[in-house]
């Protein structure tokens, strides 16, 4: 019966401290753009032309 009275404060704690990580992902925008990261890698980045001084790799 004791450990409950250290539980149940132990267990309130742990649950006010993820609802707080959460309020502040929603705050800093961590969830405003979802689908953008997973589309941004079917792009393709522009072809960069090689330089003329570089070295060709052996």
């Amino acid at each position: 019966m004791t450990a409950l009275l250290y539980l149940i404060p132990a267990a309130l704690f742990l649950g006010l401290l993820g609802l707080a990580a959460f309020a502040w992902a929603l705050r800093s925008g961590q969830y405003d753009d979802l689908d953008g990261a997973a589309a941004r890698i079917l792009f393709d980045d522009p072809a960069i032309p090689p330089q003329r001084n570089q070295r060709r790799a052996r």
